[in-house]
């Protein structure tokens, strides 16, 4: 089959970074960020955090293909803010998010174990 291997889903080569960066030259306060190894899960959680913001006017990602496995988010930001503000802000609401889900989580499994 001409299928890639499935490990290339999800090891990030050497040499190569897991988020590049990249700015517009036409439009101000605006860039694309390059994911390698992602597909729509981390996409459209990201885009749905930086709406969020106040301070983003636009955000959107976008696989270029099927068998590449990296994502394209692309980030538009007020003057007050800059996309690569604007992504590192949202990767740590995310993160806090994801450990208060965790915490939850395991306190329920707890008290589920302590109950039977």
């Amino acid at each position: 089959m001409n299928a890639p291997d499935r490990y290339e889903r999800f090891v990030v080569p050497e040499g190569v970074t897991k988020v590049s960066y990249e700015r517009d030259t036409k439009i101000i306060n605006a860039a694309s960020f390059t994911i390698e190894r992602e597909d729509h899960t981390i996409g459209n959680i990201l885009r749905m955090q930086l709406h969020r913001d106040p301070n983003v006017l636009f955000a959107g990602y976008k696989l270029p293909h099927p068998l590449q496995y990296k994502i394209l988010v692309r980030i538009h930001t007020t003057s007050q803010s800059s996309p690569t503000q604007a992504y590192k802000q949202s990767i740590n609401d995310l993160d806090k998010e994801l450990d208060c889900l965790k915490s939850a989580f395991e306190a329920e499994v707890t008290r589920f174990a302590s109950e039977y």
